[in-house]
């Protein structure tokens, strides 16, 4: 199975087509951007360490929202 996370992008280096996202959680990682158009601020599908697709906001949330929902029921069984 393949999952793809939304992140918000808060670094970019423009040098090496990477950005520094983050999912919300205080998990930061560096990604590569070289496949989409985005700035400081946008929320980007992330896959396999690529930015995939560029997300709205309120979708990226809402997205947010249902990870850490599966994951609190993980941890409560």
């Amino acid at each position: 199975m393949c999952l793809a996370i939304p992140g918000k992008i808060i670094k970019i280096d423009d040098k090496d087509d990477s950005a520094t996202v983050d999912y919300g959680d205080g998990t930061k990682r560096m990604i590569n951007i070289s496949l989409v158009d985005v700035k400081i601020g946008d929320y980007v599908l992330v896959h396999a360490g690529f930015a995939i697709e560029k997300l709205d906001e309120v979708e990226a949330q809402k997205t947010l929202d249902l990870f850490r929902e599966m994951l609190s029921d993980l941890e409560g069984k």
